[in-house]
């Protein structure tokens, strides 16, 4: 089983009935509900779906530096509980009493000062979706970059939410990926692409060391930077508390231009500045990376045939597995 295949193979889990449930009592009730009722829903999960604790127990192994208690099992759990309810929040619009502290704005802010858009690289520690909060004041306009499959219940009940998401959001594997991408970068927009998981149907990784340990990372992100030849800036969401949120944006490459030599090992340099940031924020906060599958599982690199960039957005047609939605999205 390849690491791709970990996280989309198996079906998605959760009621669409209890979805809507819970989206109408937040809206309606106000948050605290919501919250409460996120104790039950995470004592489900976190019963039933044993492969997920195995893997936050390894994870949490090795960011923690020591063996993890059924305690830190359950607050892995909850957190991601907590984030995808704050998820309804940021997309409805209902942010006026959460605290989002955003450092490091000027890296962004230098990246976009010629009037080209740039790459804004993320991940699944903490919230992207508070980049939409944020987004929302930009000085231009954020176009997410994402693969929708593993969620498709949710993802069209989160839509409803703030039907901009459908304009907004540039969808992985159709056939115009490529094109909007290169429209939205030429217009000085934002892009923004989460770099630590693979869409079903890549075949291009770089191994780095997460961790303590070799991990293997997509390519095709920092590949798309390199084709595209726009700044990339990083972005981290990192939940705090109750409706807290630290919105870290750090510098990483005005251009990526790879080094003479083979390109995947150029490639697999930039890969392993990307996975040290990555684990720096990963054990600063530890229960806020949300990859609940067996990240390290081992293979050898798959050298390109064609451009990266082009291959990672079309051609790769999705899997047609059953896929998963909780929680590893």
């Amino acid at each position: 089983m390849t690491t791709e295949q970990g996280w989309t193979r198996e079906k998605e889990h959760g009621s669409p009935r209890l979805v809507r449930l819970i989206i109408w009592l937040t809206l309606r009730l106000g948050w605290p509900v919501g919250q409460a009722l996120l104790v039950p829903i995470t004592a489900y999960f976190f019963v039933t779906l044993s492969h997920a604790r195995t893997w936050s127990r390894h994870y949490l192994g090795r960011v923690l530096g020591r063996r993890p208690t059924v305690g830190d099992v359950w607050r892995h759990f909850f957190t991601f509980a907590c984030v995808t309810l704050d998820r309804i929040c940021f997309l409805a619009n209902r942010t006026e009493r959460f605290c989002i502290a955003v450092h490091g704005l000027h890296s962004l802010e230098a990246a976009l000062a010629p009037g080209r858009g740039c790459i804004l690289l993320g991940s699944h520690l903490g919230s992207f979706e508070v980049l939409r909060a944020f987004g929302r004041r930009s000085p231009v306009p954020v176009r997410p970059l994402m693969y929708r499959g593993t969620t498709a219940a949710l993802s069209t009940f989160m839509e409803a939410l703030d039907p901009a998401i459908r304009q907004d959001v540039i969808e992985i594997g159709t056939p115009i990926t490529m094109l909007r991408v290169r429209e939205s970068l030429a217009r000085g927009e934002i892009v923004g692409i989460l770099a630590d998981r693979a869409p079903p149907g890549a075949q291009r990784f770089a191994s780095a060391e997460f961790l303590g340990l070799p991990a293997r990372f997509p390519t095709g992100p920092l590949a798309l930077a390199a084709a595209l030849q726009v700044p990339v800036v990083l972005f981290f969401g990192l939940r705090r508390g109750p409706r807290d949120y630290q919105v870290i944006i750090e510098p990483f490459a005005d251009r990526i231009v790879p080094d003479p030599g083979p390109r995947m090992a150029a490639l697999r340099r930039w890969t392993e500045r990307y996975a040290a940031r990555l684990a720096e924020h990963c054990r600063k906060y530890p229960y806020n990376w949300f990859n609940f599958y067996d990240f390290w599982e081992q293979q050898r690199d798959v050298a390109a045939t064609t451009d990266p960039a082009d291959a990672f957005f079309i051609g790769e047609r999705p899997s047609r597995r059953p896929v998963a939605a909780t929680p590893t999205d």
